[in-house]
């Protein structure tokens, strides 16, 4: 409703307004030509009560909701009496056409950006009717008038059915964006946290042994069962939204993802409890502030890099590995590096990583950071170790370069 209203408002109030001017129009012949007229009372009554049901009815042309089908059919009524009606009151043909004049036109439109081009083609019909059987044969000038109001409101209403098609397919790709990015934010919750606890329970469990080696098989099983359903759920998503473009409609669809806390924070703070025996932190003098809410994503981000770097770099462990995070305070941005001396990432680990479910880099880092309007970039040479550099705007809205 929000949308069609934005799109529509303007065409409704465009023709509130052709309904006041031409009003207008309609009064200024009258009285030029109320001399001479045969019957000048009854128009004079007849225009009287339209300019009444104008300006009583400007509600009404103001919306779709409020331009109900009675008024439509009691507007158009008016149109017709007013254009048979002038047979009588100006029977020398002294003020054109019909006593309305243009006015005849505003009913017509109205049915057009009320019901579409149909609506609008079936107005034209009558009011043309009325206007040959008012002249009581086909003229040029008559039939180029019912021409001209039959093409207007049936391009508008043409125009208008278009655009409410355009509506309903953006509301829906606006809702496929929004359920995608939940999917993407509960799928990384899981794996920051339900995936790595059946992960550290399968090997722990084969290690010990015995009873604990079952425990640990079937943690294993649920893992695998569990990452299959995060894959299926999120990566047939992203595909959709490369395939339209990255799947943006402007700053309102980013708007929605972002964190909706307000409040800024230390980034220092949250990552220096990282630190420990095999993880340096090195950080700015000065405090580096961000939203809660986004400093929140990219401490998660870090803290999902150091578990890659637990689990994967080095011997079984992870625990010959090192691993520094370095803080940058920028201008625009905030940089935060991450990087370790371990044996490095094979090409295409990552890729197959995804396609087998384990979704990590793609998701609790690069989905976290994308969501903020930043960026997650990853180098890896084999045998050097592994550096994730994540970028995040300080402002709420705008994009990293």
């Amino acid at each position: 409703m929000v949308l069609r209203t934005s799109v529509e408002r303007p065409l409704w109030r465009a023709l509130l307004g052709y309904r006041l001017l031409a009003l207008g129009y309609a009064l200024s012949v009258f009285a030029w030509s109320y001399g001479r007229l045969a019957h000048p009372l009854p128009g004079a009554l007849y225009l009287a009560v339209l300019t009444v049901w104008t300006l009583a009815t400007i509600p009404r042309v103001l919306s779709a909701r409020r331009c109900t089908n009675g008024f439509l059919a009691v507007d158009i009524t008016l149109a017709v009496a007013g254009i048979l009606g002038s047979v009588h009151v100006d029977a020398h043909g002294s003020i054109g056409p019909t006593l309305p004049s243009i006015w005849v036109a505003g009913p017509v439109l109205a049915f057009a950006i009320k019901g579409g081009w149909r609506w609008g083609a079936v107005a034209a019909a009558v009011v043309g009717l009325a206007n040959i059987l008012e002249q009581g044969t086909v003229t040029r000038p008559t039939l180029h008038n019912v021409l001209l109001v039959c093409v207007a409101s049936i391009g508008i209403g043409y125009v208008i059915e278009v655009a409410r098609a355009s509506e309903r397919t953006l509301a829906h790709a606006l809702q496929i964006e929004a359920a995608t990015r939940e999917r993407e934010r509960l799928a990384r919750d899981i794996h920051d946290s339900v995936l790595q606890v059946l992960a550290m329970v399968q090997r722990r469990g084969t290690a010990i042994g015995g009873e604990a080696a079952e425990l640990g098989r079937m943690a294993g099983e649920q893992e695998v069962a569990l990452r299959s359903l995060v894959s299926r759920e999120t990566v047939p998503a992203q595909s959709v939204r490369a395939a339209d473009g990255g799947g943006r409609a402007g700053g309102s669809v980013h708007g929605a993802a972002e964190p909706a806390g307000t409040s800024e924070c230390d980034l220092r703070a949250l990552l220096s409890p990282y630190a420990g025996a095999r993880v340096t932190f090195v950080e700015p003098g000065a405090p580096v502030l961000l939203p809660a809410a986004a400093a929140q994503e990219v401490s998660a981000a870090v803290s999902a890099a150091l578990d890659n770097v637990r689990q994967h770099a080095g011997g079984p462990d992870g625990a010959q590995a090192r691993a520094w995070i370095l803080l940058e305070d920028e201008p625009d941005t905030v940089l935060v590096t991450v990087r370790d001396d371990g044996p490095g990432i094979r090409e295409g680990r990552l890729a197959d990583a995804e396609a087998e479910g384990r979704m990590g880099v793609a998701l609790s880092i690069r989905g976290r950071l994308r969501d903020l309007g930043g960026g997650a970039e990853l180098v890896s040479v084999p045998g050097q170790g592994t550096e994730v550099e994540l970028r995040v705007p300080k402002r709420s809205g705008s994009r990293v370069k």
